[in-house]
């Protein structure tokens, strides 16, 4: 605590430039028969979905009071789960602060990665927990206009200074100081988990272990397929993570220039291995249930109702989700990551899914809406 206070002191007394508050998306007011598909939409499991964030909310917010309703609610009984819904919530089309009604729908998974827990001629790659000089300030504790946004950095000396980058962290090799959690044979498959936020490390025949999400670097995250795009290296039509993989292969004397110009670097913490991942608000999450959304303007823990189609297709993808995870590339009101659960099929349908489409906030009825 101490060495955050002093952090805070510096950024005040330097008077360094702040980033400005997000500009402020739009909720309108809707009924459930203008949501596409929600007819036929299967609530139970999102009920389900819902219950395992409750006890990760406040106990004061209003979500909370709507999960002791939830609570209520008989299992696996489908016209109570919507009866549920429907008594509880309004809900609110999502408008972003430019007045589009429709954003960007990616996907992700968790991958499982053969390593062992010291480093061994296959397994070189470590995967990293949280350094002990990586500063974490929350803006918001000294402008509230702030909410939901941080500043990570280290410090040298008196002054507060970026953290290392993707290529200064490589390029410090074993002279890194920071935990390793496991070591993985693999570089983009390294790579790949910490774009997703979490993973299992498979040891050996009949041991595994979870990671998730600890902290980051600071660095805004860069695509790695749009710089191989724009290099002309891939096709856009061929920049999806299998496309990536197959070309790290054929590339290996380029791979890691490539993989620099990403300078946003993840660390891990380890999990118990049991159950699902862990997403941004603290609870397991649940495959074809759960997103990931830009803080600033969806609440963690809320209902979402999504309407996209299925990856390379036009088949409607129509969901009640909960928004409980974040990712440093989800930016913005109308942005969500769509988890698709663990393992090679999982990672298939999240690595080829970049659609368009539109989000609700199911928001507790009577309750002021939230402020972005």
């Amino acid at each position: 605590m101490r060495l955050v206070f002093i952090v805070a002191v510096l950024l005040v007394a330097s008077c360094a430039p702040l980033p400005s508050a997000p500009p402020s998306a739009r909720y309108e007011q809707t009924k459930y028969d203008s949501l596409p598909g929600w007819a036929a939409a299967e609530l139970e499991p999102s009920l389900r979905a819902f219950l395992s964030g409750c006890p990760r909310l406040q106990a004061i917010s209003a979500l909370a009071r709507a999960c002791d309703a939830a609570r209520a609610v008989p299992p696996e009984d489908a016209a109570a789960a919507r009866k549920f819904f429907e008594a509880t919530f309004v809900p609110y089309a999502v408008i972003a602060p430019e007045g589009s009604a429709s954003g960007l729908v990616t996907g992700y998974y968790e991958p499982v990665l053969d390593g062992s827990r010291e480093p061994t001629e296959r397994d070189r790659y470590p995967i990293y927990g949280v350094p002990e000089d990586l500063v974490d300030v929350d803006l918001a504790s000294l402008y509230p206009e702030l909410k939901g946004m941080r500043l990570r950095g280290r410090l040298d000396g008196r002054r507060l200074v970026p953290y290392y980058s993707r290529a200064e962290i490589d390029a410090h090799g074993d002279g890194f100081e920071a935990p390793v959690i496991a070591w993985v044979a693999d570089s983009v498959e390294l790579f790949f988990l910490q774009i997703q936020g979490s993973g299992q490390i498979r040891l050996g025949a009949n041991e595994r272990i979870r990671v998730g999400y600890a902290d980051q670097n600071g660095h805004p995250y860069s695509s790695l397929g749009r710089y191989l795009v724009a290099q002309g290296e891939l096709p856009l039509e061929q920049a999806s993570m299998d496309g990536i993989k197959q070309w790290a292969q054929t590339h290996p004397e380029q791979l890691q220039h490539a993989l620099e110009q990403n300078p946003s670097y993840v660390f891990f913490r380890e999990l118990p291995a049991s159950g699902g991942p862990i997403g941004a608000l603290g609870a397991p999450l649940s495959a074809g249930y759960s997103i990931a959304v830009d803080r600033r303007f969806i609440p963690l823990g809320a209902p979402v109702y999504l309407a996209t189609t299925f990856p390379l297709s036009d088949l409607p993808l129509e969901r009640l989700t909960m928004a409980q995870d974040t990712g440093g590339a989800i930016r913005g009101a109308l942005r969500a990551d769509f988890f698709w659960g663990s393992g090679a099929d999982a990672g298939s349908f999240a690595g080829s899914m970049r659609q368009q489409g539109r989000m609700w906030l199911l928001w507790p009825r009577g309750a002021p809406l939230p402020r972005p």
